[in-house]
């Protein structure tokens, strides 16, 4: 993989943790996730 594509995904993986950590716990519940649920999420992003 190469660095700009790496730094790319970084980026794509922290917004996701950002915006999904920034949801109330009864919004998280409404789209069936978990705070816990947050970081799995957004590892698949990172991919």
């Amino acid at each position: 993989m190469n660095p700009i594509r790496l730094a790319k995904n970084w980026l794509s993986y922290r917004r996701t943790i950002s915006e999904l950590g920034g949801l109330s716990n009864q919004a998280l519940n409404d789209i069936g996730l978990t705070r816990y649920d947050i970081r799995h999420v957004a590892a698949r992003s990172f991919r």
